[in-house]
């Protein structure tokens, strides 16, 4: 197929134009089959609210403990919410959930180091991104809730339970903690792997492994994967996927989750989609038996990618919660 896409100028800002042209009919409908328009739809969307909200403003910065330039949108009014994102995610991610959390409070999302517009200090340390969220928190007044999803949920049980008090309120949305044989253990070597698959410049590699190893998606989708533009990214923040695996720890290896790592002692939520697999809904009740105010919720209908595919639904639980 052949895609032109046209910028022209209009009076009330610009108009994009995408025209793509197929061989033939067969490989027309082959691409409806695949979801193509729904996919178009949703990005051009997403590229919409990211051109209003980014593109026609500009990122904060502050600079972390380590002299690390940490970048982030500030939007709303009220108690403060900060967003932390998952693996392979940047702050573009949370902007949906972001403006509907705007409504009701003061919203930080921001890009974790070495993603997006902010820097990134060697050696990597878990220490160094909660000094990132303390950063921010102090931006923020010196206290605020925190939101995270997937291994960003793991980064911030460990920000809440090193806080203490600057943390007034925990929401997590799927912790990928693997308890026991209900799917396959992450490897031991998974992190030293990504590493030298990045140090090989092998990024897209590296993307994958962390996909097919971590995420479990089947093989046979990796090409689709690969053959979208969004692929892009996923090179471009490879480097982080490490980060993330060293946040998760040894939580991935179907072993029963550490009775010591976590001290939280604030009211917090533990949610997963209720189409989410079997590991996620044992992983979260899991981890609810260990946090003294802890509660596990389900999210009607939604997966593992609701911060994106239903972010309305998860700002709505998440408003309930934070106001109660």
């Amino acid at each position: 197929m052949l895609t032109t896409v046209t910028f022209e100028e209009v009076s009330e800002g610009t108009k994009l134009i995408i025209n793509t042209k197929f061989a033939s009919a067969q490989k027309l409908e082959q691409s409806e089959a695949m979801g193509m328009i729904e996919g178009y739809s949703d990005a051009l969307e997403r590229f919409e609210h990211y051109s209003k909200t980014i593109i026609g403003g500009s990122m904060n910065t502050i600079i972390s403990t380590d002299g690390t330039k940490i970048a982030y949108t500030k939007q709303g009014n009220g108690p403060a919410v900060i967003l932390i994102a998952s693996a392979a995610a940047d702050h573009s991610d949370g902007a949906q959930l972001a403006e509907y959390l705007a409504k009701e409070f003061t919203v930080y999302n921001y890009d974790r180091r070495g993603r997006g517009n902010s820097s990134d200090t060697l050696p990597y340390s878990v220490d160094r991104e909660i000094e990132d969220i303390e950063a921010l928190i102090g931006e923020a007044g010196g206290n605020a809730n925190l939101f995270g999803s997937s291994s960003g949920a793991v980064l911030a049980l460990d920000a809440a339970s090193k806080l203490g008090n600057k943390v007034t309120k925990l929401f997590i949305y799927e912790p990928p903690f693997i308890i026991n044989d209900s799917r396959p253990p992450v490897p031991n070597d998974y992190v030293q792997r990504l590493n030298e698959l990045v140090g090989a410049g092998q990024r897209s590699e590296a993307g994958e492994y962390f996909m097919t190893v971590a995420v479990g998606v089947p093989d046979e989708f990796i090409g689709y994967m690969k053959a979208d533009p969004s692929w892009a990214k996923m090179e471009a923040i490879a480097h982080t996927l490490a980060y993330d695996g060293q946040v998760m720890g040894t939580t991935q290896q179907g072993k029963p989750l550490p009775t010591d790592r976590w001290t939280i002692n604030i009211p917090t939520i533990v949610m997963v989609g209720e189409n989410s697999g079997p590991f996620f809904h044992d992983a979260a009740q899991a981890l609810k038996e260990l946090l003294p105010h802890g509660d596990y919720q389900t999210l009607s209908g939604q997966d593992h990618s609701a911060v994106i595919m239903a972010a309305s639904e998860l700002a709505g639980a998440i408003t309930t919660f934070l106001k109660k």
